[in-house]
Protein backbone atom coordinates (compact mmCIF):
# COMPACT_ATOMS: atom_id res chain seq x y z
CA UNK A 1 0.00 0.00 0.00
CA UNK A 2 0.98 3.62 -0.44
CA UNK A 3 -0.52 6.95 0.53
CA UNK A 4 -0.68 10.29 -1.30
CA UNK A 5 -1.38 13.35 0.83
CA UNK A 6 -2.33 16.83 -0.39
CA UNK A 7 -1.55 19.81 1.85
CA UNK A 8 -2.35 23.49 2.04
CA UNK A 9 0.42 26.11 1.85
CA UNK A 10 -0.11 29.19 4.03
CA UNK A 11 1.78 32.37 4.88
CA UNK A 12 2.73 33.72 8.31
CA UNK A 13 -0.86 34.89 8.91
CA UNK A 14 -2.33 31.53 7.95
CA UNK A 15 -3.66 32.73 4.59
CA UNK A 16 -3.26 30.36 1.61
CA UNK A 17 -0.19 31.38 -0.40
CA UNK A 18 0.80 30.35 -3.92
CA UNK A 19 4.35 29.07 -3.47
CA UNK A 20 4.04 25.46 -4.64
CA UNK A 21 6.22 25.93 -7.71
CA UNK A 22 8.95 27.60 -5.66
CA UNK A 23 8.71 24.87 -3.01
CA UNK A 24 9.15 22.08 -5.56
CA UNK A 25 12.14 23.86 -7.11
CA UNK A 26 13.70 24.38 -3.68
CA UNK A 27 13.15 20.71 -2.85
CA UNK A 28 14.81 19.50 -6.04
CA UNK A 29 17.71 21.97 -5.72
CA UNK A 30 18.34 20.50 -2.29
CA UNK A 31 18.75 17.02 -3.75
CA UNK A 32 15.18 15.85 -3.21
CA UNK A 33 13.89 12.94 -5.22
CA UNK A 34 11.97 14.25 -8.27
CA UNK A 35 8.45 13.00 -8.82
CA UNK A 36 8.30 10.23 -11.39
CA UNK A 37 5.10 9.45 -13.26
CA UNK A 38 6.07 5.79 -13.39
CA UNK A 39 7.30 5.24 -9.85
CA UNK A 40 5.33 6.01 -6.68
CA UNK A 41 6.67 7.79 -3.66
CA UNK A 42 9.46 9.98 -2.49
CA UNK A 43 8.86 13.12 -4.51
CA UNK A 44 7.08 16.42 -4.08
CA UNK A 45 4.47 17.46 -6.64
CA UNK A 46 2.38 20.49 -7.46
CA UNK A 47 -1.40 20.24 -7.48
CA UNK A 48 -4.21 22.06 -9.26
CA UNK A 49 -3.62 25.26 -7.29
CA UNK A 50 -0.36 26.96 -6.38
CA UNK A 51 -1.59 26.99 -2.77
CA UNK A 52 -1.29 23.18 -2.58
CA UNK A 53 1.40 20.55 -2.65
CA UNK A 54 1.38 16.75 -2.61
CA UNK A 55 3.64 13.99 -1.31
CA UNK A 56 3.45 10.24 -1.74
CA UNK A 57 4.96 7.30 0.09
CA UNK A 58 6.78 4.43 -1.52
CA UNK A 59 4.91 1.12 -1.47
CA UNK A 60 4.91 -0.24 2.08
CA UNK A 61 3.95 -3.52 3.72
CA UNK A 62 4.31 -2.73 7.44
CA UNK A 63 2.30 0.00 9.15
CA UNK A 64 5.40 1.15 11.01
CA UNK A 65 7.18 1.61 7.69
CA UNK A 66 4.20 3.53 6.32
CA UNK A 67 4.06 5.78 9.38
CA UNK A 68 7.75 6.62 9.02
CA UNK A 69 7.28 7.41 5.32
CA UNK A 70 4.30 9.67 6.02
CA UNK A 71 6.12 11.62 8.71
CA UNK A 72 9.23 11.93 6.57
CA UNK A 73 7.15 13.16 3.64
CA UNK A 74 5.50 15.80 5.80
CA UNK A 75 8.86 16.96 7.12
CA UNK A 76 10.34 17.20 3.62
CA UNK A 77 7.33 19.08 2.31
CA UNK A 78 7.36 21.46 5.29
CA UNK A 79 11.05 22.19 4.75
CA UNK A 80 10.50 22.94 1.07
CA UNK A 81 7.53 25.16 1.88
CA UNK A 82 9.63 27.08 4.40
CA UNK A 83 12.35 27.69 1.83
CA UNK A 84 9.69 29.13 -0.48
CA UNK A 85 8.33 31.43 2.22
CA UNK A 86 5.32 29.33 3.20
CA UNK A 87 4.20 26.81 5.78
CA UNK A 88 2.68 23.35 5.39
CA UNK A 89 -0.65 22.50 7.00
CA UNK A 90 -2.66 19.29 6.74
CA UNK A 91 -6.20 20.64 6.60
CA UNK A 92 -8.62 19.66 3.86
CA UNK A 93 -9.96 23.20 3.39
CA UNK A 94 -8.57 26.52 4.54
CA UNK A 95 -10.08 27.96 7.74
CA UNK A 96 -8.98 31.44 6.62
CA UNK A 97 -10.20 33.02 3.36
CA UNK A 98 -7.58 33.34 0.67
CA UNK A 99 -6.91 33.35 -3.08
CA UNK A 100 -6.50 30.48 -5.50
CA UNK A 101 -3.88 30.60 -8.24
CA UNK A 102 -3.98 28.00 -10.99
CA UNK A 103 -0.75 26.03 -11.34
CA UNK A 104 1.12 26.39 -14.63
CA UNK A 105 0.53 23.77 -17.31
CA UNK A 106 -1.59 23.11 -20.38
CA UNK A 107 -3.67 20.46 -18.62
CA UNK A 108 -4.55 22.72 -15.72
CA UNK A 109 -5.47 25.50 -18.15
CA UNK A 110 -7.72 23.12 -20.07
CA UNK A 111 -9.40 22.08 -16.82
CA UNK A 112 -9.99 25.72 -15.89
CA UNK A 113 -11.53 26.47 -19.29
CA UNK A 114 -13.77 23.39 -19.21
CA UNK A 115 -14.93 23.32 -15.58
CA UNK A 116 -14.88 27.07 -14.80
CA UNK A 117 -15.95 27.94 -11.23
CA UNK A 118 -15.44 24.38 -10.03
CA UNK A 119 -11.72 24.79 -10.75
CA UNK A 120 -11.46 28.35 -9.44
CA UNK A 121 -12.96 27.35 -6.10
CA UNK A 122 -11.20 23.98 -5.85
CA UNK A 123 -8.80 24.41 -2.96
CA UNK A 124 -9.31 21.11 -1.17
CA UNK A 125 -6.88 18.46 0.06
CA UNK A 126 -7.51 14.73 0.20
CA UNK A 127 -5.81 11.52 1.23
CA UNK A 128 -5.55 8.77 -1.40
CA UNK A 129 -4.67 5.21 -0.42
CA UNK A 130 -3.30 2.82 -3.05
CA UNK A 131 -3.53 -0.93 -2.47
CA UNK A 132 -1.88 -3.33 -4.89
CA UNK A 133 -3.97 -5.85 -6.84
CA UNK A 134 -3.07 -8.63 -9.24
CA UNK A 135 -4.97 -7.28 -12.25
CA UNK A 136 -7.97 -5.25 -13.37
CA UNK A 137 -10.38 -8.13 -12.79
CA UNK A 138 -9.46 -8.32 -9.12
CA UNK A 139 -9.52 -4.53 -8.88
CA UNK A 140 -13.07 -4.21 -10.22
CA UNK A 141 -14.27 -7.08 -8.04
CA UNK A 142 -12.91 -5.08 -5.09
CA UNK A 143 -14.54 -1.82 -6.22
CA UNK A 144 -17.89 -3.58 -6.52
CA UNK A 145 -17.75 -4.66 -2.85
CA UNK A 146 -16.13 -1.87 -0.84
CA UNK A 147 -18.39 1.06 -1.73
CA UNK A 148 -20.86 0.79 1.20
CA UNK A 149 -17.99 0.98 3.72
CA UNK A 150 -16.18 3.99 2.26
CA UNK A 151 -18.33 6.59 4.08
CA UNK A 152 -17.05 5.19 7.38
CA UNK A 153 -13.48 5.91 6.22
CA UNK A 154 -14.57 9.45 5.41
CA UNK A 155 -16.07 9.83 8.89
CA UNK A 156 -12.79 8.75 10.49
CA UNK A 157 -10.81 11.31 8.45
CA UNK A 158 -13.08 14.40 8.52
CA UNK A 159 -10.86 17.49 8.70
CA UNK A 160 -12.59 20.39 6.92
CA UNK A 161 -15.27 22.17 8.96
CA UNK A 162 -14.40 25.66 7.68
CA UNK A 163 -14.74 27.29 4.26
CA UNK A 164 -13.95 30.91 3.41
CA UNK A 165 -13.80 31.94 7.03
CA UNK A 166 -17.00 30.38 8.32
CA UNK A 167 -18.09 27.19 10.03
CA UNK A 168 -19.99 25.25 7.40
CA UNK A 169 -21.80 22.96 9.82
CA UNK A 170 -20.09 20.03 8.11
CA UNK A 171 -17.25 17.93 9.44
CA UNK A 172 -16.01 17.48 5.85
CA UNK A 173 -17.03 20.29 3.54
CA UNK A 174 -14.19 19.12 1.27
CA UNK A 175 -16.17 16.06 0.24
CA UNK A 176 -19.18 18.23 -0.63
CA UNK A 177 -17.07 20.60 -2.71
CA UNK A 178 -15.22 17.74 -4.37
CA UNK A 179 -18.47 16.12 -5.48
CA UNK A 180 -19.11 19.08 -7.78
CA UNK A 181 -16.80 17.36 -10.28
CA UNK A 182 -18.97 15.43 -12.77
CA UNK A 183 -17.06 12.17 -12.26
CA UNK A 184 -16.78 12.28 -8.46
CA UNK A 185 -18.60 10.20 -5.86
CA UNK A 186 -19.74 6.63 -5.27
CA UNK A 187 -20.38 4.10 -8.00
CA UNK A 188 -22.69 1.14 -8.55
CA UNK A 189 -21.12 -2.27 -9.23
CA UNK A 190 -19.48 -2.53 -12.64
CA UNK A 191 -19.53 -6.30 -12.93
CA UNK A 192 -16.38 -6.64 -15.02
CA UNK A 193 -13.14 -4.92 -15.87
CA UNK A 194 -14.41 -4.31 -19.39
CA UNK A 195 -17.52 -2.60 -18.07
CA UNK A 196 -15.32 -0.35 -15.92
CA UNK A 197 -13.13 0.54 -18.91
CA UNK A 198 -16.20 1.24 -21.02
CA UNK A 199 -17.60 3.52 -18.31
CA UNK A 200 -14.35 5.48 -18.11
CA UNK A 201 -14.12 5.77 -21.90
CA UNK A 202 -17.71 6.95 -22.06
CA UNK A 203 -17.15 9.67 -19.45
CA UNK A 204 -14.07 10.91 -21.29
CA UNK A 205 -16.01 10.91 -24.56
CA UNK A 206 -18.75 13.10 -23.06
CA UNK A 207 -16.25 15.69 -21.82
CA UNK A 208 -17.14 15.01 -18.18
CA UNK A 209 -13.46 14.06 -17.85
CA UNK A 210 -10.59 15.31 -19.99
CA UNK A 211 -8.73 12.03 -19.54
CA UNK A 212 -8.80 8.91 -17.33
CA UNK A 213 -6.84 10.72 -14.60
CA UNK A 214 -9.95 12.89 -14.09
CA UNK A 215 -12.09 9.92 -13.11
CA UNK A 216 -12.66 10.96 -9.51
CA UNK A 217 -14.72 8.05 -8.17
CA UNK A 218 -14.50 7.50 -4.39
CA UNK A 219 -12.53 4.39 -5.34
CA UNK A 220 -11.07 3.69 -8.77
CA UNK A 221 -8.43 1.80 -10.71
CA UNK A 222 -5.35 3.99 -10.54
CA UNK A 223 -4.38 5.33 -13.98
CA UNK A 224 -0.70 5.31 -12.88
CA UNK A 225 -0.11 2.22 -10.75
CA UNK A 226 -1.42 -1.39 -10.51
CA UNK A 227 -3.61 -0.50 -7.55
CA UNK A 228 -7.08 0.17 -6.29
CA UNK A 229 -7.04 3.83 -5.26
CA UNK A 230 -9.39 4.80 -2.41
CA UNK A 231 -9.94 8.56 -2.57
CA UNK A 232 -12.81 9.24 -0.17
CA UNK A 233 -10.84 10.61 2.82
CA UNK A 234 -9.94 14.15 3.81
CA UNK A 235 -6.22 14.71 4.28
CA UNK A 236 -5.73 13.80 7.93
CA UNK A 237 -4.56 16.40 10.41
CA UNK A 238 -2.28 13.88 12.11
CA UNK A 239 -0.10 11.24 10.48
CA UNK A 240 -1.45 8.59 12.87
CA UNK A 241 -4.93 9.01 11.42
CA UNK A 242 -3.57 8.64 7.88
CA UNK A 243 -1.98 5.34 8.96
CA UNK A 244 -5.33 4.23 10.38
CA UNK A 245 -7.19 5.07 7.18
CA UNK A 246 -4.56 3.25 5.11
CA UNK A 247 -4.67 0.14 7.28
CA UNK A 248 -8.45 -0.03 7.06
CA UNK A 249 -8.36 0.61 3.31
CA UNK A 250 -5.93 -2.25 2.75
CA UNK A 251 -8.07 -4.56 4.87
CA UNK A 252 -11.15 -3.52 2.89
CA UNK A 253 -9.42 -4.44 -0.37
CA UNK A 254 -8.21 -7.78 1.01
CA UNK A 255 -11.62 -8.63 2.46
CA UNK A 256 -13.40 -7.77 -0.78
CA UNK A 257 -10.93 -9.80 -2.82
CA UNK A 258 -11.54 -12.82 -0.61
CA UNK A 259 -15.31 -12.37 -0.90
CA UNK A 260 -15.08 -12.27 -4.68
CA UNK A 261 -12.88 -15.39 -4.74
CA UNK A 262 -15.42 -17.17 -2.52
CA UNK A 263 -18.31 -16.23 -4.80
CA UNK A 264 -20.04 -13.66 -2.56
CA UNK A 265 -21.97 -11.15 -4.65
CA UNK A 266 -21.85 -7.38 -3.99
CA UNK A 267 -24.42 -6.25 -1.41
CA UNK A 268 -25.69 -3.08 -3.12
CA UNK A 269 -26.89 -2.07 -6.55
CA UNK A 270 -27.83 1.63 -6.42
CA UNK A 271 -25.87 4.84 -6.02
CA UNK A 272 -28.52 6.91 -4.23
CA UNK A 273 -28.15 5.29 -0.77
CA UNK A 274 -24.37 5.50 -1.11
CA UNK A 275 -24.60 9.22 -1.80
CA UNK A 276 -26.76 9.57 1.30
CA UNK A 277 -24.23 7.60 3.36
CA UNK A 278 -21.40 9.83 2.13
CA UNK A 279 -23.39 12.96 2.93
CA UNK A 280 -24.17 11.67 6.42
CA UNK A 281 -20.49 10.99 7.11
CA UNK A 282 -19.50 14.43 5.80
CA UNK A 283 -22.14 16.21 7.83
CA UNK A 284 -21.33 14.88 11.31
CA UNK A 285 -18.22 12.70 11.07
CA UNK A 286 -18.04 10.56 14.19
CA UNK A 287 -20.44 12.79 16.15
CA UNK A 288 -23.71 11.43 14.73
CA UNK A 289 -25.12 8.42 12.92
CA UNK A 290 -23.54 6.63 9.97
CA UNK A 291 -25.12 4.34 7.39
CA UNK A 292 -23.61 0.86 7.24
CA UNK A 293 -24.18 -2.17 5.01
CA UNK A 294 -25.97 -4.26 4.19
CA UNK A 295 -29.10 -2.22 4.91
CA UNK A 296 -27.49 1.25 4.91
CA UNK A 297 -29.67 2.30 7.82
CA UNK A 298 -28.42 4.76 10.48
CA UNK A 299 -26.50 3.55 13.52
CA UNK A 300 -24.37 5.54 16.01
CA UNK A 301 -20.88 6.20 14.67
CA UNK A 302 -19.19 4.07 17.36
CA UNK A 303 -21.36 1.12 16.35
CA UNK A 304 -20.61 1.72 12.67
CA UNK A 305 -16.86 1.72 13.29
CA UNK A 306 -17.18 -1.41 15.43
CA UNK A 307 -19.09 -3.14 12.62
CA UNK A 308 -16.40 -2.14 10.13
CA UNK A 309 -13.74 -3.55 12.43
CA UNK A 310 -15.65 -6.83 12.75
CA UNK A 311 -16.00 -7.00 8.97
CA UNK A 312 -12.25 -6.54 8.54
CA UNK A 313 -11.02 -8.52 11.52
CA UNK A 314 -9.78 -11.64 9.64
CA UNK A 315 -7.80 -9.53 7.17
CA UNK A 316 -6.40 -7.31 9.93
CA UNK A 317 -5.37 -10.34 11.96
CA UNK A 318 -3.68 -11.98 8.98
CA UNK A 319 -1.69 -8.82 8.18
CA UNK A 320 -0.74 -8.32 11.83
CA UNK A 321 -2.44 -4.90 11.83
CA UNK A 322 -5.32 -5.50 14.25
CA UNK A 323 -3.61 -4.37 17.45
CA UNK A 324 -2.17 -1.25 15.81
CA UNK A 325 -5.55 -0.35 14.31
CA UNK A 326 -7.24 -0.76 17.68
CA UNK A 327 -4.64 1.49 19.32
CA UNK A 328 -4.96 4.13 16.61
CA UNK A 329 -8.74 4.05 16.90
CA UNK A 330 -8.51 4.49 20.66
CA UNK A 331 -6.37 7.58 20.16
CA UNK A 332 -8.80 9.01 17.62
CA UNK A 333 -11.79 8.47 19.91
CA UNK A 334 -9.93 10.14 22.75
CA UNK A 335 -8.79 13.31 20.96
CA UNK A 336 -11.46 13.57 18.26
CA UNK A 337 -11.25 13.99 14.51
CA UNK A 338 -9.41 16.78 12.77
CA UNK A 339 -12.74 18.61 12.45
CA UNK A 340 -13.31 18.26 16.21
CA UNK A 341 -9.85 19.61 16.98
CA UNK A 342 -10.22 22.53 14.58
CA UNK A 343 -13.50 23.60 16.19
CA UNK A 344 -12.00 23.35 19.68
CA UNK A 345 -9.06 25.53 18.64
CA UNK A 346 -11.42 28.07 17.06
CA UNK A 347 -13.17 28.52 20.40
CA UNK A 348 -9.80 29.27 22.00
CA UNK A 349 -8.22 31.61 19.46
CA UNK A 350 -10.38 32.10 16.39
CA UNK A 351 -9.62 30.86 12.89
CA UNK A 352 -6.02 32.16 12.73
CA UNK A 353 -5.40 30.14 15.89
CA UNK A 354 -6.78 27.06 14.15
CA UNK A 355 -4.12 27.36 11.46
CA UNK A 356 -1.33 27.83 14.03
CA UNK A 357 -2.33 24.71 15.93
CA UNK A 358 -2.84 22.74 12.72
CA UNK A 359 0.65 23.62 11.44
CA UNK A 360 2.06 22.11 14.64
CA UNK A 361 -0.18 19.04 14.51
CA UNK A 362 0.80 18.35 10.89
CA UNK A 363 4.34 17.52 12.01
CA UNK A 364 3.52 16.11 15.45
Amino acid sequence: MGVEEEYLLVDAEGVPTGVADAAVRAYERGGGEPADEGEPGGGLEKELQEQQIETGTHPCVDLSELAAELRDGRRRAAGAAQQAGGRLVAVATSPVPGPTTLSHGARYEAMAQTYALTVREQLTSGCHVHVSVADDDEAVAVLDRIGPWLPVLLALSVNSPYWRGEDTGYASIRSQLWNRWPTAGPTAPFGSAQAYRDTVAGLVATGAALDPAMIYFDARLSPRYPTVEIRVADVCLRADDAVLVAALARALVETASRQAADGFAPTHTRVEPLRAATWRAARTGLAGDLLVPPSLTPVPARDAVAQLLDHLRPALQDSGDLTTVQELLAGLWQRGTGADEQRAWALEGGLPGVVEHAVEATLA
